[in-house]
């Protein structure tokens, strides 16, 4: 048996009084444990936050999004469109514009954002989770349609049972020679009609404004020639390799293009949650350095009632790195009893969350009842590193002191 594992063990286990060092070392776990625990469930949340983001675009967003580099329109030809279609892995390839317009319904308006898309995109069934109110349609039997978001709803007050209202959107037309814009002139604007026919929710901000209408109506709203487009949206069939996929139509599309996938598009999104959660898991990380100062404490103190033993170890022959190791295989038990203490908690805590949803969100507009998590393996292992390495840098100076009691005491 290991020498030194075995003499800790017997101080940690076997003391015939459970003083004041004894108590410390408990209090030790305990905080080592809350600790561990809490900054398990904080990265698992932020997890939980980062995944259901990536749920919710991936109802409003294609795995693939074309823009140009420069400017916000460009020319896609069909046989560009046509490439795109034949390109391996690819389902569905849908032409978007997209730009800002003037709704107005019923005497109220708002801005909002109108999305201009040809008649293939609702075979994507991307929203179908999200309707929360009539049906999707933007062209039947002659009659262009709009799929509004509830925030544009809420705002207009439409209803999706009167067809008789139309949903007006105003855009500003191209003047030559003038370099204002007579707000008050309606002449002054393009105009389209459409009803609408069905209503989407997604909690996500950036799409809280969305008007979803046909390709050839917006198109005319913003003036735009045949072939231009402000982006194309590629969807792919499931089990596509996307990175494979995204190389393959960057490499079609051209210098000119960018090729995006979901992640990209929201990159800064996902930048500020990495950031918090590093920022928490620092912080949570400061605090459980602060728990393992009990374990400083503790150690220093089993030290100076274990001085006779120490020099009773001398006597035998024990080496000082030998006392060391002892001490540090102490702080180690402490801490690794905290440690797996709190990840076991923590675990199971995030598993109750999982399964029962024990905290809600708080708020009745949420998609969600209660906050998402989700553990991820590496998360783990970097808490336990950090609490081993917070554990031991606070354990090797009592151990080094226990080591020089053979100079004090020569």
């Amino acid at each position: 048996m290991n020498l030194p594992f075995f003499i800790a063990r017997r101080y940690f286990f076997t003391r015939k009084k459970r003083g004041f060092i004894g108590w410390l070392s408990i209090l030790s776990i305990i905080g080592v444990g809350v600790g561990t625990m809490a900054l398990v469930v904080v990265l698992s949340v932020f997890n939980g936050m980062e995944e259901l983001n990536r749920t919710l675009f991936r109802s409003v967003e294609a795995d693939l999004t074309i823009t140009p580099r420069q400017g916000k329109r460009f020319e896609a030809p069909p046989t560009l469109l046509t490439a795109l279609g034949r390109t391996p892995g690819a389902d569905l390839v849908t032409p978007v514009i997209q730009d800002n317009a003037l709704a107005r319904y019923n005497g109220a308006q708002t801005v909002v954002t109108v999305k201009g898309v040809a008649n293939n995109y609702l075979q994507r069934s991307q929203l179908d989770s999200a309707l929360v109110d009539g049906r999707f349609r933007l062209q039947t039997n002659g009659i262009n349609y709009a799929i509004v978001a509830e925030g544009i709803r809420n705002d207009l007050s439409i209803v999706t049972q009167d067809i008789l209202t139309p949903l007006e959107l105003l855009y500003p037309q191209n003047q030559s020679g003038s370099r204002t814009l007579n707000l008050l002139n309606e002449n002054a604007f393009s105009t389209q009609a459409l009803t609408v026919s069905g209503v989407f929710f997604v909690d996500a901000q950036q799409y809280g404004d969305f008007v979803i209408a046909p390709l050839p109506v917006v198109r005319e709203l913003v003036g735009y020639g045949p072939n231009e487009l402000t982006s194309i949206e590629l969807q792919l069939k499931p089990g596509t390799d996307l990175v494979a996929a995204k190389a393959a139509v960057q490499t079609l599309a051209g210098d000119q293009l960018l090729v995006r996938d979901r992640d990209d598009l929201n990159v800064d999104l996902y930048r500020a949650i990495n950031i918090e959660k590093l920022t928490v898991g620092l912080t949570l990380s400061f605090i459980i350095l602060i728990a393992s100062v009990n374990i400083f404490f503790s150690l220093s103190m089993l030290v100076i009632e274990k001085k006779n033993d120490i020099r009773t170890l001398l006597a035998l022959g024990a080496t000082p790195g030998l006392i060391r190791r002892v001490f540090l295989t102490e702080g180690a038990i402490i801490s690794l009893s905290g440690a797996v203490t709190g990840l076991v908690l923590g675990v199971g805590l995030c598993w109750m969350q999982e399964r029962y949803g024990l905290v809600g969100v708080g708020t009745t507009s949420s998609i969600i009842d209660a906050y998402p998590v989700r553990v991820d393996t590496t998360d783990l292992w970097i808490t336990a590193l950090i609490v081993l390495g917070i554990t031991a840098l606070t354990s090797w100076f009592p151990a080094q002191r226990a080591a020089k009691i053979r100079q004090t005491t020569n």
